[in-house]
């Protein structure tokens, strides 16, 4: 009887020392390594590689993560017992007890989150919804230092803010900027944060996916996705790849119970390297547009098109004013590649944009009556035309209390509104306001009075001066048209 079978326990032995390596062998044998892994990017060659640490990469990256605490102060008006009653309620409305309420409240809301140090002089990226509001913005360090922070630009279209703190002549430890180019999905990532408060914590996990859209109401968005676990109070943190650079900011998941489930999503550093730079320069968000919008080529569209797949973005509409239609971009031509890289959607499409700045070059490709073309475009701001003429509206009648404006692409986009739509727009509605009461809102698109069409503010104006008795007002809200009418 052999040895191996004497001796049972050296059996187990044996075989947990040869089975990696016959593993290994087996994945090599099956796959050549050098048509499927890249260079940088090997198997573990032994045992050792196996029990390789992420340790090194932690110490390396961990101290540029952060801490931030936002408070804000709030003031509310208590509603009083009287008009809370639902005899007052029937006849007056729900409103009433908020307009007519008791004593003022002031209360303190806390924020917590996570930031990341990109420049050794201080300053720290981190997601606009963690400092939102806040009156007072804490940053601890690693060290267990604390910081007043000042603001230096919040974006609302990335969700991303640029903070500074002042450490005197000290140069912080801080992560160079990584490229989107450069992840491929598989890749081995950290999530470095501080979830639920807690100091410090990271995870390991992949990238699940790249240029992920679809996912977020923001409309410059192209995420990376990851299953290394994110939670709570990792919003602004960092993930990090391997050789210790800043892949992306950590900003959202999908969760049912408000965990972890293995979907979490990160900015990409192409797009917080665009919004540093604009903070650092010190005059405000320049962001390039390009003019140009338009749908995902689906299925049916490809097939109509003679496609081989469906891909890119088939333009539809083409602003006179903008950098698309200075070069030559026209309606119905399919934008698939900025500068080599590939454009499926909308979304990817604001994205290639968004992490340019104005006066930057880029080659479109795009495919036009079934050829392939090059489009050479010089980007540039959205246009501030018309000027937008801010108007306060008083006197008698439905809109008195309202601050008006002429809607060109630079004020579109400024509120989040569709920049090929022209007209007049509300910018701000005064308390306890006519306007306010007939339920205005900043952002409507005010399209006809009377009948008249509502192209500029002057028309406005004009048409409140008349002063007819009654007013018949249609505006435009969201996708929706509004119709509001008023007797003198």
């Amino acid at each position: 009887m052999s040895s191996l079978t004497q001796h049972p326990a050296s059996l187990r032995q044996v075989v947990r020392h040869l089975l990696p390596a016959m593993l290994l062998a087996a994945a090599l044998q099956a796959v050549p390594l050098a048509a499927s892994v890249a260079a940088e990017r090997q198997l573990p060659q032994s045992q050792g590689q196996v029990l390789l640490s992420f340790a090194p990469v932690v110490k390396s990256a961990s101290p540029a993560v952060v801490n931030i605490y936002a408070s804000r102060r709030v003031v509310r008006r208590a509603p009083s017992a009287l008009f809370n009653d639902p005899f007052f309620k029937r006849f007056f409305g729900p409103d009433l007890g908020r307009a007519f309420g008791g004593q003022t409240q002031e209360r303190v809301e806390n924020s917590l989150g996570s930031g990341v140090i990109v420049d050794p002089d201080g300053v720290i990226v981190t997601n606009r919804h963690v400092v939102e509001g806040g009156d007072d913005i804490t940053v601890a360090l690693p060290d267990r230092r604390e910081f007043e922070a000042r603001v230096l630009l919040s974006d609302p279209h990335s969700d991303l803010a640029i903070l500074q703190i002042d450490t005197g002549d000290e140069a912080l430890p801080h992560l160079e900027l990584a490229e989107m180019a450069e992840l491929e999905v598989g890749d081995l990532v950290l999530a470095i944060g501080n979830p639920f408060g807690l100091r410090q914590s990271v995870t390991s996990g992949i990238v699940s996916a790249v240029g992920r859209t679809g996912v977020s109401r923001l409309d410059t968005h192209s995420f990376i996705q990851t299953d290394a676990a994110i939670n709570p109070g990792n919003s602004g943190g960092a993930l990090v790849t391997l050789d210790g650079r800043l892949a992306g900011v950590n900003t959202l998941i999908f969760s049912e119970g408000g965990g972890s489930d293995g979907i979490g999503f990160a900015i990409p550093a192409d797009l917080v390297r665009a919004v540093v730079a604009d903070a650092l320069a010190g005059d405000g968000l320049r962001r390039p547009w390009l003019g140009a919008a338009g749908q995902a080529v689906t299925s049916d569209i490809a097939r109509s098109l003679d496609m081989g797949r469906p891909h890119g973005v088939l333009v539809s509409n083409v602003h006179p004013r903008g950098a698309a239609a200075d070069s030559g971009l026209q309606r119905g031509d399919i934008i698939t590649a900025i500068d080599g890289r590939t454009v499926d959607d909308p979304q990817a499409l604001k994205f290639q944009i968004a992490t340019r700045r104005p006066g930057d070059e880029v080659d479109i490709e795009v495919r036009r009556d079934g050829t392939p073309t090059r489009i050479h475009i010089r980007l540039a701001e959205a246009p501030e035309d018309p000027p937008s003429d801010r108007t306060a509206i008083d006197g008698r009648n439905p809109l008195a209390g309202a601050t008006v404006g002429n809607l060109s692409p630079a004020l579109a986009l400024e509120l989040g509104l569709d920049p090929f739509v022209e007209g007049v727009v509300v910018l701000e509605i005064a308390r306890d306001s006519r306007a306010g009461y007939y339920r205005l809102q900043r952002g409507d698109i005010l399209v006809s009075l009377n009948e008249q069409e509502l192209v500029l503010v002057d028309d406005l104006l004009q048409e409140l001066e008349a002063d007819r008795g009654s007013w018949h007002l249609r505006l435009r809200r969201g996708t929706r048209i509004l119709n509001l009418e008023v007797r003198s």
